[in-house]
């Protein structure tokens, strides 16, 4: 389309002319020819990104939305299977990833993983980091990647400037930016980190992502809440931003997705940190339950689902007289105003006095589960904590609690007790109101149906 001239445009097919006819030279329609001005542009407009698609029209030309063809995404694996899981199958092309996550937690880690399988499989990657030397990168992939391919290169440099120049000599087909705090550009005097900075640096990187159709995993920093530092329009402006979270002084990480416009949110990653990098974890509730004890008091088995599977959990809970001012309820991975609620119901459905009692509350595992289909083991642990009665054999609790005291079901509740059998339970509580999702008990396994609190605290 020509920039700055009146051109004609065809109602029928849409068409283009420079000049008026009576009759569509394409379509053949009479009559059909309307006049249309066409804005100016700068070629070199860093800021606008309508001009960078395939076939699109430079100067921002509205089109019908029924007339547009949709792009099929095509995933790119990065040979990590937890990794894949959580983005929706791979990344996808000219897609544009951010993952976050505590220092020392394992970023910088998977991703140089990834690079190096990708670059193996795909083609050229480009690493680059401005917080660590080339000799650094390549320490870290000697100790984690094994053998790697020629393809994969390395950039220690924080000019955005300089690093669009590069991705223009060479044909990227996946790009790593750590981080994007470390990021400036030229055209700013303010300091890298700034908001105006990774405003800008994020820009231009969705450019050289959506224009050249490679997909860009940015790193980026937290906060001490652990927010992701900087504006929120980063987070906005990419396609998905994944969170890595885990305890450093244990080996389990846990990788989500807090936004995916190419997939699910609801799914997780687990890995294990290892002197060989990162290994994705197969057998997650096994991982789980690790090291629960049978017949004691405080611990029950917990069910979550979590994406397409679902998840075992362990949960403790310890309860101790209060000794000074108010009773404390204190909770790790369960919500703090849930708790609350539950620890009400058990009081005022179930005669449990708790009025004077600390209560504790942990998942093991460092979990933090979505939902409220804890509830029920959350209770059970409660009270079997404060009255000292240990839970029988291997039990499972999975049901959601009431203010009246009913349970009621939650959903996926017949893979939950599928991943039981499978796991070597042999007792599942849950709500008498999901018999019809559950109509037959897999084999070895006794379902113990329970209407309220009440019926299911006598059954454990």
């Amino acid at each position: 389309m020509a920039k700055g001239k009146t051109v004609f445009v065809c109602q029928e097919c849409g068409s283009e002319s420079p000049r008026w006819a009576g009759r569509c030279s394409v379509c053949g329609a009479w009559n059909s020819m309307i006049e249309e001005k066409v804005p100016e542009f700068k070629e070199d407009d860093k800021r606008r990104r309508t001009g960078s698609r395939a076939g699109g029209h430079a100067a921002g030309k509205p089109e019908k939305l029924k007339s547009v063809t949709a792009q099929t995404f095509t995933r790119m694996k990065t040979g990590i299977d937890e990794l894949d899981r959580v983005l929706g199958g791979g990344i996808v092309r000219g897609s544009l990833t951010l993952i976050s996550g505590e220092p020392g937690i394992g970023k910088s880690t998977i991703i140089i993983q990834a690079a190096a399988e990708i670059a193996a499989k795909e083609g050229p990657v480009l690493y680059v980091s401005g917080e660590e030397s080339e000799e650094q990168i390549k320490m870290r992939a000697d100790r984690v990647c094994g053998d790697m391919s020629d393809d994969l290169f390395v950039l220690s440099e924080t000019n955005m400037e300089n690093i669009s120049a590069i991705t223009e000599q060479t044909d990227f087909k996946f790009i790593v930016i750590d981080s994007i705090q470390t990021m400036y550009s030229d055209e700013l005097d303010s300091a890298p980190g700034s908001v105006s900075q990774v405003r800008t640096c994020g820009n231009e990187l969705m450019r050289i992502g959506k224009g050249k159709n490679i997909p860009i995993f940015i790193v980026a920093h937290v906060t001490k809440s652990g927010e992701l530092a900087g504006p929120k329009i980063v987070e906005h402006l990419v396609d998905c931003v994944l969170q890595f979270n885990g305890e450093r002084s244990q080996d389990l990480r846990i990788l989500r997705a807090a936004k995916n416009r190419f997939g699910t949110t609801s799914e997780i990653g687990a890995f294990e940190m290892t002197e060989k990098g990162l290994e994705s974890i197969q057998n997650l509730s096994r991982s789980f339950l690790d090291g629960m004890e049978e017949n004691i008091e405080g611990s029950v088995a917990a069910a979550v689902y979590e994406g397409t599977r679902p998840l075992l959990i362990e949960i403790q809970a310890l309860t101790a007289s209060t000794n000074v001012g108010f009773a404390r309820r204190t909770s790790l991975g369960v919500d703090a105003r849930r708790l609350n609620m539950i620890i009400a119901v058990l009081e005022r459905k179930a005669g449990l006095d708790l009025i004077n009692k600390d209560v504790y509350v942990n998942v093991v595992g460092g979990l933090r589960p979505e939902g409220t289909s804890t509830d029920l083991a959350a209770a059970i642990a409660i009270h079997s904590a404060t009255l000292g009665r240990p839970v029988k054999g291997r039990t499972l609790a999975i049901g959601e609690i009431g203010l009246t005291g009913e349970l009621r079901p939650v959903q996926n509740a017949d893979r939950m007790v599928n991943e039981a059998a499978r796991m070597g339970f042999d007792r599942v509580i849950l709500p008498a109101s999901g018999k019809d999702e559950i109509k037959k008990a897999p084999d070895g396994i006794q379902l113990i149906r329970a209407k309220s609190i009440r019926e299911a605290l006598k059954a454990y």
